[in-house]
């Protein structure tokens, strides 16, 4: 979604249980699913725990992913804690997912394009990061605190170049459509 602002601070949440649940995943989990870097170019240098994931629009059919059975009771509480302070209700996920950034790696700069990205809203909940990752939005650097969700406008040109530890981030997409 195009907001006012390269993104809006929801607020503190509390991210300890998909934390630890995402930090406890095997290396191989973060392979089984790569939907993502098949699905967009600039996502190949990532890993996902991908959760729920739909690339069909107007009419979305979710799936249920390889994280669904591991990770769906943490990240459902999670969603419905922001969700019900920020968003009004009657929507639906329709992507859900843990990514990971290795250290050194570099998401490059683009936009998301797919048609459901101007109706859904894209909420970023930043679960290990450091101030060594640049998070560029509309030319300019932002450091997304751990803890804290986020909207971000990523019909805006966006990158990320992480140049710390690896990085994790959850994500999930909310529409009303």
């Amino acid at each position: 979604m195009l907001l006012d602002a390269p993104y809006r601070k929801l607020g503190l949440v509390d991210h300890t249980a998909l934390k630890a649940a995402v930090l406890a995943a095997t290396p191989e989990a973060w392979l089984e699913d790569k939907i993502r870097q098949q699905s967009f170019e600039q996502h190949k240098a990532t890993q996902s725990i991908v959760i729920l994931f739909s690339n069909t629009w107007p009419n979305p059919v979710v799936e249920k992913r390889s994280g669904w059975e591991r990770f769906s009771a943490p990240a459902n509480a999670l969603i419905d804690q922001i969700v019900a302070a920020h968003y009004p209700p009657g929507g639906r996920i329709i992507r859900a997912m843990a990514a990971k950034l290795l250290s050194g790696g570099r998401i490059a700069l683009h936009k998301d394009v797919h048609p459901s990205f101007a109706a859904a809203h894209r909420i970023h909940v930043p679960l290990v990061t450091s101030p060594q990752v640049d998070f560029l939005i509309r030319g300019e650097n932002h450091y997304l605190e751990e803890g804290i969700a986020y909207e971000v406008s990523n019909l805006d040109y966006h990158a990320v170049t992480n140049r710390g530890s690896d990085r994790i981030h959850f994500i999930f997409d909310y529409t009303l459509q």
